[in-house]
Formats: structure tokens, sequence, C-alpha cells
């Protein structure tokens, strides 16, 4: 998935002193990063090895269906 975001103000802050502290390479990175902090605080994705398996083979299914 690609998407341009545009932050501003605190947001724009952190992910510079991200870059600028070495904790990430780029912002892009440290939202990565902040991804991985959101699911593993909330557990939103519980088993992410099962879920991209069942991700890819529904996905392969479609493409036979057409």
């Amino acid at each position: 998935m690609r998407t341009t975001v545009a932050f501003k103000g605190v947001t724009e802050l952190i992910l510079d002193k991200a870059v600028e502290l070495g904790l990430a390479k780029s912002k892009t990175d440290a939202l990565r990063m902040g991804v991985f902090a959101l699911n593993k605080e909330y557990k939103l994705v519980k088993n992410i090895e099962l879920e991209l398996v069942a991700r890819k083979l529904k996905k392969e299914e479609e493409e036979m269906k057409k």
C-alpha cells in the first residue's frame, strides 16, 4: 500500500526528532515503528504470520475466480 501523508505541528516534530536521534532512518521508518507499537499495545493482529498467509490465500482465490 502506498500512501502520501503530510504532518504538521507536534506530529512532524516527533517524526523529525526520531530521525535526528537515530531512532529511525527516515520518517517513513518512524511511522512503521509507530504502527508496530500500536499493534503491540492493542493486540490488533494477534498472529501476524497467520493473518498474512490468510490474506495471501484470499487474494489468490480471488484471482483464480477471474
